[in-house]
């Protein structure tokens, strides 16, 4: 175990155990501390990798899927340390069943708060409402965020560099906090560990067909979404709406979902369609390398509201109106190809 994360957690060991390991307490506790240890400026990542690399004395690793990869630092029954390491650069709108703080380490983010407002429960595990964006900032390296449990803190990281790294300090799990739910802008919130094994069956075998070109794909979605509940509906749906949307069946298929579905399918909707938009700047960002439009589809993907965006590029670019850098951004992405200029033919410039 690298020396330093001894002393970091050792350091939220004692001072949790003044306030009685109250969960309440923790979040600060835990930002407390990696502020004033700062593993930014007192870690060198190269030695630390080759430390986790070549010395056997490491604490017990998860199973993990989150980050990439996920490395576990200090472990103690009441919380441990972990150092997530990030390469595709965003993260999923989510809620934690788990409370603590985070600590950019290495590269930057963008770090995005929610609301969920108006919500209401259709089963355990899938909610809508309205998803508003609270606020957006620019993390740097060095910056500490703590980190609630509960639909209190509901956020998203996009991380700018390739890699990007950051630890968190943080309980195993709170009780009562769960579900861990997704949210899928502007309506929707899904738990994504719920086990539903023959729902995820039938999408892969969607996908077998889809992948197949079978000629009955469509059919047999439709035959599904006209006896299946809501939840599960939506999740075949979405599963299927770029293909459905390339075999000319889309509209079919939804006619039949909101027909059975009524007043819920207009949560949905919008919903499938900020999806597909989300993918499509992903899809695209994936091949920019030019590091200024890199940031300003990480913008597009994050923040909906042209005030708001605006806002971002002032405090990043202080010196070019936000009008002038968004005209520039969008005609240089959008000579790339056809879809790229359609994507980029919505973008707001004032």
């Amino acid at each position: 175990m690298h020396p330093f994360f001894q002393q970091l957690g050792r350091d939220v060991l004692a001072r949790w155990k003044q306030k009685n390991f109250s969960l309440p307490a923790f979040p600060s506790i835990a930002g407390g501390a990696l502020l004033e240890l700062n593993p930014s400026e007192a870690l060198d990542v190269p030695e630390l990798l080759r430390d986790f690399l070549l010395n056997d004395e490491q604490p017990h690793q998860s199973h993990s899927g989150f980050g990439e990869p996920e490395l576990v630092v200090f472990d103690h029954p009441a919380f441990y340390i972990q150092i997530l390491c990030w390469l595709e650069g965003t993260t999923d709108i989510h809620q934690h069943k788990f409370s603590g703080a985070f600590h950019v380490l290495a590269g930057s983010s963008l770090h995005s708060q929610f609301e969920f407002q108006d919500a209401e429960s259709i089963t355990a595990h899938l909610r809508v409402g309205n998803v508003v964006l609270r606020e957006t900032n620019l993390l740097e390296c060095g910056a500490t965020v703590e980190i609630t449990s509960g639909r209190d803190f509901i956020h998203s990281l996009f991380h700018l560099e390739t890699p990007s790294m950051t630890v968190v300090v943080r309980t195993h799990s709170d009780p009562g906090t769960g579900p861990q739910f997704t949210y899928l802008p502007p309506h929707l919130a899904i738990d994504p560990f719920h086990a539903d094994t023959l729902t995820l069956r039938r999408k892969q075998i969607l996908d077998m067909l889809e992948r197949t070109d079978d000629p009955s794909y469509p059919e047999l979605l439709v035959g599904m979404l006209e006896e299946l509940d809501f939840q599960r509906g939506f999740l075949v749906l979405q599963n299927g709406v770029g293909h459905l949307r390339n075999m000319g069946f889309w509209e079919e298929a939804w006619e039949i979902f909101a027909a059975r579905h009524g007043r819920l399918a207009d949560f949905v909707g919008p919903s499938l369609d900020e999806i597909i938009r989300r993918d499509a700047l992903s899809a695209l960002r994936r091949v920019v390398v030019d590091p200024d439009q890199r940031f300003f589809l990480a913008l597009l993907l994050n923040i909906p509201e042209p005030d708001k965006l605006h806002k971002m590029l002032v405090q990043r670019y202080p010196k070019t109106s936000p009008a002038k850098l968004i005209r520039k951004f969008v005609r240089e992405i959008s000579d790339m190809d056809e879809e790229a200029a359609l994507l980029m033919s919505g973008v707001q410039f004032d």
